[in-house]
């Protein structure tokens, strides 16, 4: 839903996931390894948080309609880490991130982008409408279908149907 291709992508061959693990029930990806970055460290500017922070907090601004896994943001925390963005303390036994002078700069660089990212978040009826949640609903219900109780080779070959069907229709439109 929320991709965006940006050239700051230096980092992402550090091998951190920086990317949603999806809505509820393993949606589809909110963005991409980039963007989860920028959209973390601007949650971090705004006040230092723990990790469980970050993770409702996107939660919230999206409406509910998508929850990153923590495999998609403590990950993505130890690569601002290493790459000077935050600073960790510890508070009990959590961590307490804040941006650092780096991330701030970092942040300023990309303030264009950063806010598109911010408005689009915001944007539920984008999100309902994105063809990437639209494909997840879609494969969620062949799957439900497909699944159910031992489904008649009826059913069956009406799901393929309906699908070829489909296939043929897009793969038409001029």
């Amino acid at each position: 839903m929320f991709k965006f291709h940006h050239p700051h992508r230096h980092h992402a061959a550090h091998g951190h996931p920086g990317h949603g693990g999806g809505g509820r029930a393993r949606g589809p990806k909110m963005f991409d390894a980039g963007a989860m970055r920028y959209i973390v460290l601007q949650l971090i500017a705004e006040k230092p948080r723990h990790g469980y922070e970050i993770i409702k907090e996107l939660e919230q601004r999206s409406g509910g309609g998508y929850t990153p896994s923590p495999g998609a943001i403590y990950p993505l925390l130890s690569m601002l880490l290493d790459m000077g963005h935050v600073s960790a303390s510890p508070d009990g036994n959590k961590k307490l991130h804040t941006i650092t002078p780096e991330g701030e700069a970092f942040l300023a660089e990309n303030r264009q982008f950063v806010d598109a990212i911010v408005a689009r978040m915001s944007d539920p009826a984008e999100a309902r409408d994105d063809l990437r949640t639209i494909m997840h609903e879609l494969k969620h219900a062949v799957i439900a279908q497909g699944q159910e109780n031992h489904p008649a080779p009826e059913k069956l070959e009406q799901i393929r149907a309906i699908l070829r069907q489909a296939t043929a229709d897009i793969t038409a439109l001029a």
